[in-house]
């Protein structure tokens, strides 16, 4: 076995999910990251928890979309096992990035509406997503599983005590700040945070991690915004999406592929057109476009934006944040922008204002 993947598994435990002696533990992951699952089960079984894993696949789900007859309901033996877990890990290793291609995009958001109780809910336990380097994954990044491995173990292998610091400048910022203007190319918009919190994302939740976050004032979002990087939807590509707000609700939106699908994720129910989350990327170790938006939208120069669900997290006391069933990130290049907070320049040009 790597001993990366050994590394890989002790940041989980001992960081990500601080895992503690008698915590049931659920794993979910496909087969081809059993190596990681093993050496989560070294990690867990020296600390006294007590694991189950849960098989995921995508081709699994959509031979069940595609074949559904009926009405979706909450599963109810899934959210008890959920209710019943301390720790969840969750790791990307599907055999196939694109499998849920022909399933239609209302399905898809029919079935993420029954089960949003359970996606709540993870919300509230030690829970780590993180990936294991597949072949699948390497060539949606178009790379050599070899050159993809390095870049997966770069990017989670780091001293995350030292970006938490780092981070923690960002974090005061956005927890401080009342207002946010962000400009750059084809785009113009602002946006009041006030009262809501910054969170510092650094190995816990995420592996690998690097962003700042938080939630916007659901009615506040006002201008336009155009996103270089795709939107990857169920393995669908989105490309250069250009939203309008006004009063915080999309009114108007485009892309250059696949519209329709955009159209679909904007009625997926009543806060989907609006945003859950405005987030920094800092992680320089993800230097390139990979389709997979857990890496993506930690990249150093990027921000992103995240139509849907806020994280309960970041919604401060005094502070609001939208609800949904869809959280869907969406990345732009601030190599060429700038965004403020209540006036201050806090990224400019790809630098971080503890770089300017």
């Amino acid at each position: 076995m790597d001993d990366r993947i050994k590394e890989h598994a002790e940041i989980i435990a001992d960081w990500s999910t601080e895992m503690e002696k008698d915590d049931n533990v659920l794993v979910m992951a496909h087969p081809q990251a059993e190596e990681l699952v093993i050496a989560l089960y070294e990690e867990i079984g020296e600390r006294g928890a007590h694991p189950t894993t849960l098989f995921s696949s995508s081709e699994v789900s959509r031979a069940y979309l595609k074949n559904f007859n009926g009405e979706f309901k909450t599963p109810e033996h899934i959210l008890s096992l959920f209710e019943n877990s301390d720790v969840v890990i969750s790791i990307k290793s599907d055999v196939n990035e694109k499998a849920m291609n022909d399933v239609p995009g209302q399905l898809l958001a029919e079935y993420s509406k029954v089960r949003k109780p359970i996606s709540d809910m993870v919300q509230d336990k030690k829970t780590c997503l993180t990936a294991f380097p597949t072949n699948a994954a390497a060539q949606l990044a178009d790379m050599s599983l070899r050159s993809y491995q390095d870049f997966v173990w770069n990017a989670v292998l780091r001293d995350w005590q030292e970006v938490h610091d780092k981070q923690e400048i960002l974090k005061k910022k956005m927890d401080e700040a009342e207002e946010v203007y962000i400009t750059g190319k084809e785009t113009e918009l602002t946006m009041s945070i006030k009262g809501n919190l910054g969170e510092n994302s650094d190995g816990k939740f995420n592996l690998p991690s690097g962003e700042v976050f938080t939630a916007p004032i659901p009615d506040s979002v006002e201008g336009e915004i155009l996103f270089d990087k795709p939107l990857i939807y169920m393995g669908r590509e989105i490309n250069n999406v250009r939203l309008r707000f006004e009063k915080g609700e999309v009114v108007k939106h485009s892309a250059d592929t696949n519209e329709q699908l955009l159209s679909q994720i904007l009625q997926a129910d009543e806060g989907a057109n609006k945003l859950g989350e405005l987030g920094i990327g800092t992680n320089r170790g993800i230097k390139i476009f990979t389709r997979n938006m857990l890496f993506d939208e930690k990249m150093g120069d990027t921000i992103h934006l995240a139509l849907g669900k806020a994280i309960k997290r970041t919604i401060g006391e005094n502070g609001a944040g939208n609800d949904s069933a869809i959280h869907m990130d969406i990345i732009k290049d601030m190599s060429q922008g700038r965004l403020e907070m209540d006036g201050e320049t806090v990224m400019e040009n790809g630098k971080f204002i503890w770089e300017m």
